[in-house]
């Protein structure tokens, strides 16, 4: 593009796509470009275009590269699409006017890295492609999550002075699919630290408002399950460790039965895929269960198959609290059991897991390719 004539690029396009990511994060770091679809060098040359048009430029300092829209790509994302970008680029939103607290930053970013995440999981992201069902007053008529929506923080804040009582929260936001609602966290490369009772109103404010009053017809009897994404397995440690104190503790403590730990990266990505595809979820349990005895549900151990007499715990999804029961009581009934993992997850969990559990490890991309890469 010529001098003087700047454009949005077209949608549908690498460059619109990064230019939107970066006014709904308000800071998009570096490090999650190569994440975008496309090749490096393609991604390399439309970065290097954006920049020479003026419509982005890098922000560095305290250690943390990233991504701001310049005043321009501000000002055309705004008049070509007011109702996308004006409740993201106006007045003092917090995508707009942009902080230099790394604390503040770090938040932004962990945002953003969910985002790309749930993204490449084929989750619908961007607000004006689902249903609005936060605003400050209640729905007149209540919409129908068709496929898998997530909504950020900052979209759930949207409920005005109930969200008040969500305020302190960790969470970045809410992942919908039908029948169940995600909980939905990032720690990053640091140890989460959570703030007990903030989550905890955040979890009474979603059977309120979400399952009741909202969105009733499908969400009324949903489980209510949470998800913590991290930089990579070792993060998974500290969260599965019962600790001395309350925050320690979240995890573990049943407020959600349902507890999963996933990377932040393709990884995460395919098991993300799997929480919103129950039937494909069902395929792989399936092929799991050859050669294996049928759940006894009633059993003294928690299980999903039984191998003889020792239990089987189906564990790619790596939720903790199923996983720390499993081992726990393995150990209390002296018996021993098998739980099944994808290879990317085994030298954590056996680390979390006594010596009664014996790990069987599956080849990630063997069942990527099974369940995924046939798809068109």
């Amino acid at each position: 593009m010529a001098a003087g004539s700047k454009q949005i690029p077209p949608e549908d396009t690498l460059a619109n796509l990064l230019l939107t990511l970066t006014a709904l994060s308000g800071e998009f770091p570096t490090a999650q470009i190569s994440r975008l679809p496309s090749t490096g060098a393609y991604q390399e040359k439309i970065l290097k275009s954006l920049k020479g048009e003026k419509l982005l430029r890098t922000y560095y300092r305290d250690g943390l590269r990233a991504l701001r829209l310049t005043t321009a790509a501000k000002k055309l994302l705004v008049d070509k699409w007011p109702d996308r970008f004006l409740p993201y680029l106006s007045g003092s939103t917090e995508t707009n006017v942009l902080k230099s607290e790394v604390a503040r930053r770090l938040r932004l970013h962990r945002m953003a890295e969910v985002l790309v995440t749930m993204l490449n999981a084929n989750v619908t992201v961007f607000p004006w492609e689902k249903p609005a069902i936060f605003s400050p007053t209640p729905l007149t008529a209540a919409p129908y999550i068709n496929r898998p929506a997530y909504y950020s923080s900052r979209e759930v804040k949207g409920l005005g002075a109930q969200a008040v009582k969500i305020r302190g929260s960790r969470s970045t936001g809410l992942l919908l699919t039908d029948g169940v609602i995600f909980t939905i966290y990032n720690t990053g490369t640091f140890a989460m630290k959570w703030e007990y009772k903030a989550e905890m109103r955040l979890k009474a404010m979603l059977q309120t408002e979400l399952c009741q009053c909202r969105l009733p017809g499908q969400y009324q009897n949903a489980a209510l399950n949470a998800i913590v994404f991290g930089r990579d397995m070792e993060q998974m440690l500290p969260l599965m460790n019962d600790g001395g104190g309350q925050r320690d503790y979240f995890v573990l403590d049943g407020n959600y039965q349902h507890f999963y730990y996933l990377t932040s990266d393709h990884h995460g990505e395919l098991i993300l895929q799997l929480f919103c595809d129950a039937e494909q979820q069902a395929v792989l349990d399936a092929i799991l269960s050859q050669d294996l005895s049928p759940c006894r549900s009633d059993w003294v151990v928690e299980n999903d198959a039984m191998d003889g007499d020792s239990p089987v715990l189906f564990a790619y999804t790596c939720d903790m609290p199923r996983i720390k029961r499993f081992d726990t009581a393995l150990e209390l009934h002296g018996k021993t059991g098998t739980l099944f993992c994808f290879d990317f997850q085994e030298d954590a969990l056996q680390q979390v897991c006594g010596q009664r559990v014996k790990i069987e490890s599956l080849d990630f991309e063997k069942v990527k390719a099974l369940l995924f890469d046939g798809d068109s």
